[in-house]
């Protein structure tokens, strides 16, 4: 259930990010709009008062607004001429002043070199 509720949540920032919202908000101002115009009129008439755009309601205008001071930054975009430094790393390979060498040993685990036991043991489950 955390994960549905994590992919929701991630689907609704996806969706607020790329600006869907608003389509979903114009959907149902739209909506609303087409309906109550029907009630006044037929369908061919609710539906060009509805989509004209010359009879916003106040949904619309509110929409249009939020859509407009999201278009504006706060801060204006600067661009600069890129300076890049020489960060080549410096790294060198130093001798330790007291270096000795250790022997390698060539003995052998006794445990290793045992063979199996004849016959193998039997377990519990034999």
């Amino acid at each position: 259930m955390l994960v549905r509720l994590a992919n929701a949540l991630l689907i609704v920032a996806l969706l607020m990010a790329t600006g869907a919202h608003w389509a979903v908000l114009q959907s149902v101002a739209w909506t609303t709009m087409l309906a109550h115009n029907l009630r006044s009129g037929s369908l061919a008439e609710a539906v060009e008062h509805t989509f004209d755009g010359r009879h916003p309601c106040c949904l619309c205008k509110q929409i249009a607004a939020g859509k407009d001071s999201e278009k504006k930054t706060e801060f204006p975009l600067q661009l600069s001429r890129l300076e890049f430094l020489d960060a080549r790393p410096r790294f060198f390979f130093v001798a330790p002043d007291g270096f000795w060498q250790v022997a390698v040993t060539t003995r052998t685990v006794k445990s290793i070199s045992l063979s199996p036991p004849t016959p193998p043991p039997r377990g519990l489950f034999a």
